[in-house]
This record gives C-alpha cells, sequence and structure tokens, in this order.
C-alpha cells in the first residue's frame, strides 16, 4: 500500500503561484509514474500533469501548458505542481495519484492510489 498526502493548497489571486506536493509513504518502491489531477463540482477528474517514472517524460494539459510544471524528487518519494499565471478556472479540488507502471495515463482509472485532495481557489 502506498499513502499519499498533499500540501499546498489554498486562496491565491489570478496571476499569483501555488507549488502543491504530493508525498509518498508506505511501499514506494517501484515503478510509480504519477500525475496530478485536478476537479470541480458536477464534472469528471481531469488530468493536469503527469510524468513516467521510466523515462521522465512529463505530460500536460493544454490549458496548463507553459503555466504549471511538474516535477519530483525520487529521494523524497515526493512530486510537485508549480502552478504559475493561476487563473480562476484553475479553481479546483487537486489531487495526486500514482500508478504501478513505468508509464504515466491521463485516464484517472489507470491510477492505483490518491491522496485526499487540495483545495485550489483563484479570485479575480
Amino acid at each position: 500500500q502506498v499513502q499519499l498526502v498533499e500540501s499546498g493548497g489554498g486562496l491565491v489571486q489570478a496571476g499569483g503561484s501555488l507549488r502543491l506536493s504530493c508525498a509518498a509513504s508506505g511501499r514506494t518502491s517501484g515503478y510509480y509514474s504519477m500525475g496530478w489531477f485536478r476537479q470541480t463540482p458536477g464534472k469528471e477528474r481531469e488530468s493536469v500533469a503527469r510524468i513516467s517514472r521510466s523515462t521522465g517524460t512529463t505530460y500536460y494539459a493544454d490549458s496548463v501548458k507553459g503555466r504549471f510544471t511538474i516535477s519530483r524528487d525520487l529521494a523524497k518519494n515526493t512530486v510537485y505542481l508549480q502552478m504559475s499565471s493561476l487563473r480562476p478556472e484553475d479553481t479546483a479540488v487537486y489531487y495526486c495519484a500514482f500508478r504501478v507502471d513505468p508509464l504515466s495515463s491521463a485516464s484517472p482509472t489507470a491510477y492505483d492510489y490518491w491522496g485526499q485532495g487540495t483545495q485550489v481557489t483563484v479570485s479575480s
């Protein structure tokens, strides 16, 4: 089992920045790819950014390209999401997820472990 704990969410004005962190504990050795997702009420959970364990290749949703950066610290079993130039439409609950696979995926159903979520609110 892997436990994921997110932190770093909060309230920020449009144009501001936040950095989300996701710390993993438990059975963290292995080929875990990591992803960040977000969800707003009434909408499906969507992929924001992801990184493949095997290659370190990153992928971003078109809506966040150039503004968000996913990174990882394998020694700390932590994945980060640096968010800049935030917009009101970025407001959502953000979740990190781990997948027992060397390659990442944009599908939420492909992930095995999830954090509890952290609220990000961007005011206009």
